[in-house]
């Protein structure tokens, strides 16, 4: 069971792990990381998105902000799916993606406790040369928003790292 791009004919893992490849910093320090969770939480505020927001370097939860309308729940959902992010070192939504693409479930096929883990979109690595050093992660949307959030948030990074 293929879960493509629509009208592209190319997996949704595959887009996914493009991505990726380019979410790669030259650097990544806790100035970094307050930055984009501070991207973040502005653009929750601005579009009164109803998401929490959870920054780690390394095994440490730099970050946290969660906004109106979210509950421990989505503090749940963060941790699930950053643990995902740190097991198998991609998006959580791609790791979801794959299982999807070759007919499995995640939750009945990977042999993590779900309680535990979520492939479910919205924990994406941070990369640095190639080597993960954390993930951010948002939860209160659905996945793809919720990914593609991300995924705008670590590229305006990038963009300010480049103009630098």
């Amino acid at each position: 069971m293929s879960d493509p791009v629509p009208g592209s004919g190319i997996p949704l893992s595959a887009r996914i792990r493009q991505e990726e490849d380019e979410l790669d910093f030259g650097s990544f320090g806790y100035d970094t990381a307050w930055r984009i969770g501070t991207w973040l939480t502005e653009r929750a505020r601005a579009d009164s998105l109803p998401v929490a927001i959870s920054i780690v370097f390394g095994l440490q939860r730099v970050f946290h902000a969660a906004m109106p309308g979210t509950s421990a729940d989505n503090d749940r959902w963060l941790a699930r799916k950053q643990r995902v992010v740190a097991t198998y070192g991609a998006s959580s939504y791609r790791v979801g993606a794959e299982f999807r693409e070759r007919g499995e479930d995640f939750a009945t096929h990977s042999g993590y406790d779900p309680a535990e883990y979520a492939a479910h979109g919205g924990a994406v690595p941070i990369r640095v040369g190639g080597a993960i050093v954390g993930s951010v992660a948002v939860s209160g949307l659905a996945q793809d928003a919720d990914h593609d959030l991300v995924v705008e948030a670590l590229r305006a990074a990038l963009a300010a790292q480049h103009a630098r």
